[in-house]
């Protein structure tokens, strides 16, 4: 099904609404197609969810709340031409995008149309500082940044492979470069410096020579700034190759996709991801919800639910659906969501973000005890 979503944008219905009601419109944004659609089915579920939630207490300053979803499958081009389809729609609120690649792009269409948009999963610094810079204040995230990220995986690597041959590499997308030069300079600034610093590209799928060349340099480990396809086909043709060095990414690993195209060659892989979202208690009964139609909310499922519930708070706060009001409301206080306690500063950045080490261990990603 999620295939037949493309450019167009598909309304989900409201069981029940008698017609003619009063609605807000929002929406939610992702790669819905693609090959990263693990993704976008992830935030997908976690709006539609929240939508119906919220509007079975009410919805939101008395109307409730009718959402759109677009695809821009992380391309730029197209998540610039689904983010017009938006604004054209009288879309208020936009929960995405998933890669920095099109919330960046996408964010100055709606800063042009006073659309307010929260990315549950876009990581790249320049999404908000950008947005910052410009004066827009309709630009904000609810996940951390590639610099909080690249920290932690850059001081893990340090910590536990000093003297030993280190290759970075990226995909040259603004998501993949970014946290992998923010993991390298904190890496370096740690008193590592890397054997080898190279680029693929994202839609790759023969790693050979470059894993020839990693063997000839002795690599003891891998870290990727990318996604989970190409990080999952590096793995395994790594093995076939006799190369064992263990690979770390960040969180774009967070989907079982990863260890479906590793199979047992992922053991012991690693990923920077925030403390797992499903086990706080501020998720237990959305979690249930989730799991009772059968779908495990992974990933980013539950950031995006979350990212629906702080614009239907922060407009109820406001008394007011328009984008100064709830922006303003979104910057003086902190709401309660299903990821815990959120809060934002200046910029449009998440409060205090977290990020620990997982390890993939027998098709599950587990967190590693430092």
């Amino acid at each position: 099904m999620k295939q037949l979503v493309a450019l167009a944008v598909a309304v989900t219905a409201l069981a029940g609404e008698p017609a003619g009601a009063e609605e807000i419109k929002v929406a939610v944004v992702g790669p819905i197609t693609g090959q990263y659609a693990a993704f976008g089915e992830q935030m997908r579920r976690g709006a539609e969810m929240a939508v119906k939630d919220i509007d079975a207490k009410g919805g939101v300053l008395g109307q409730m709340l009718a959402l759109s979803v677009g695809d821009d499958a992380c391309d730029p081009k197209q998540a610039v031409s689904v983010a017009n389809r938006m604004a054209d729609d009288g879309v208020l609120f936009v929960d995405g995008h998933y890669c920095s690649g099109s919330s960046i792009p996408a964010s100055a269409v709606y800063a042009e149309n006073g659309v307010l948009e929260i990315s549950p999963a876009s990581t790249n610094p320049a999404f908000t500082d950008d947005a910052a810079r410009k004066g827009w204040n309709n630009i904000f995230r609810i996940c951390g940044r590639d610099d909080a990220q690249g920290r932690v995986a850059g001081h893990y690597i340090a910590e536990h492979y000093k003297g030993k041959a280190v290759a970075i590499l990226h995909d040259k997308s603004p998501y993949g470069k970014g946290l992998a030069d923010e993991t390298r300079k904190a890496m370096n600034d740690a008193g590592l410096k890397e054997a080898m610093y190279e680029a693929t590209n994202a839609d790759d799928k023969d790693f050979s020579a470059l894993i020839s060349r990693m063997k000839q340099a002795h690599v003891a480990f891998i870290y990727l700034g990318g996604y989970h396809t190409e990080a999952g086909l590096l793995v395994r043709q790594a093995r076939e190759q006799g190369l064992m060095a263990p690979l770390m990414a960040g969180d774009a690993l967070a989907t079982d996709e990863f260890w479906t195209i590793t199979g047992p060659a992922g053991e012991g892989s690693l990923m920077t991801f925030p403390p797992e979202p499903r086990s706080m208690p501020t998720a237990k009964a959305a979690v249930a919800e989730f799991r009772q139609q059968g779908y495990e909310p992974e990933g980013y499922t539950l950031f995006t639910y979350a990212a629906m519930q702080v614009y239907a708070e922060a407009a109820a706060r406001a008394k007011s659906d328009k984008l100064d009001d709830v922006s303003k409301a979104m910057h003086a206080g902190k709401f309660e969501t299903v990821i815990g306690t959120v809060g934002f500063d200046a910029k449009g950045d998440v409060v205090g973000p977290n990020y620990v080490v997982y390890t993939w261990h027998n098709g599950k990603r587990e967190e590693l005890q430092q």
